[in-house]
């Protein structure tokens, strides 16, 4: 079967690949057309444009790029006209896969949205557009599937898939001083928040000589990147192996999104950092209705980690919160306990697969239903 798939960012590239190979398990004759990036790549099928050249965040920014965002709109809809596919899986990435999903039902392609996107926390009237345009809407935290059933959205949780990707991570390649302790820096996975948010990791390394600080890097943000913004500081970066920096790391500061999820299932106690441009935030200040930012507080209903929010993230803030997770055992043992419930409540492991059998078996029901009306 045909099956066209969207993705947008770093973390949707990652689930997207994995779905992809628990798809071609139960199809084997699985026919992959895709926007995405190498991980899925290496899946196989045809990558029609890379992640890194659609991923743009806040309300200012997209609407200064408008006009690359509508020509990737339309470039899309044109190759899915020409490929047909018989289903399109539309991985979170709501700005443009809602707008998608739209087109796709007029052209009465299917839709499966793989990985929800946050409408609970804004503008939740959103839900009524994807009850018209989306076949089947497939869940991976455990609060979605109550809010979609109350909307009468056909909805299933399949758990987070990031338990299975996080089962067997290798150890680091480099080895770090055993005198100090480490610490992971994670500062997002665009250049717009990198450029944001490092330079104040970074303030916080000059305060805390004796910590090894350690930017983990993206091949697809490329090397250089990192290294122009932390010249001359004491630091240092290792380029794609961000679970194996994690799991060797005593504590970690993390740019809010996917990868806060990512440092609590691994076990490494975290600073949640959040900073965007400044009309961005006031919008944002304004239309998200949530209580946190961080997926792990959302989950959990409660201030696991600590969130430090534009004008609150700064070095000093920083370090004062980096010297409790390094040295109050309590504080640290509570918020590790945490991290292990909310592993219980993510539903299992799995989750790749459970989508694909789910999408599998929708697709197989709609060819039968095709041919028992001939």
């Amino acid at each position: 079967m045909r099956y066209y798939i969207i993705a947008g960012e770093a973390s949707g590239d990652l689930h997207a690949s994995n779905l992809m190979a628990a798809i071609k398990k139960k199809d084997h004759q699985a026919d992959f057309r895709y926007f995405g990036g190498d991980k899925m790549q290496a899946q196989g099928g045809v990558l029609v444009k890379h992640y890194r050249d659609m991923a743009f965040m806040g309300f200012v920014e997209v609407v200064l790029n408008l006009t690359t965002i509508l020509k990737n709109l339309q470039h899309c809809k044109k190759d899915i006209s020409q490929f047909k596919p018989e289903v399109a899986i539309l991985v979170d990435y709501p700005g443009f896969n809602m707008r998608m999903a739209k087109y796709l039902h007029k052209k009465r392609i299917p839709v499966v949205y793989y990985i929800s996107p946050q409408i609970w926390a804004w503008n939740q009237s959103r839900v009524h557009k994807i009850r018209k345009s989306v076949d089947k809407m497939l869940v991976i935290l455990p609060f979605e599937q109550a809010f979609y059933k109350q909307h009468k959205v056909d909805v299933e949780f399949v758990g987070h898939p990031l338990l299975d990707e996080l089962l067997n991570i290798p150890e680091v390649t480099n080895h770090f001083p055993a005198d100090k302790p480490t610490v992971a820096l994670l500062p997002g996975s665009r250049k717009q928040e990198i450029s944001l948010v490092l330079p104040i990791m970074l303030e916080v390394a000059q305060l805390m000589p004796e910590v090894n600080f350690v930017i983990a890097g993206l091949n697809a943000i490329g090397e250089d990147f990192y290294r122009a913004l932390a010249s001359n500081r004491p630091v240092n970066l290792l380029m794609n192996q961000t679970y194996q920096l994690l799991a060797a790391s005593e504590a970690a500061l993390v740019t809010s999104g996917t990868a806060t999820l990512e440092t609590a299932l691994i076990g490494t106690p975290e600073v949640v950092c959040y900073k965007g441009g400044t009309l961005s935030y006031q919008i944002a200040k304004r239309v998200i209705r949530t209580k946190y930012i961080s997926l792990v507080n959302l989950v959990m209903e409660k201030p696991v980690v600590k969130e430090l929010i534009q004008h609150e993230l700064t070095p000093q803030n920083l370090k004062s919160e980096l010297q409790i997770l390094l040295n109050n055992k309590e504080k640290r043992a509570a918020m590790l306990n945490d991290f292990a419930l909310l592993r219980k409540k993510l539903g299992g492991e799995g989750a790749s697969d459970k989508a694909a059998e789910i999408i599998v078996g929708f697709l197989n029901e709609k060819n039968n239903h095709k041919h028992n009306a001939y």
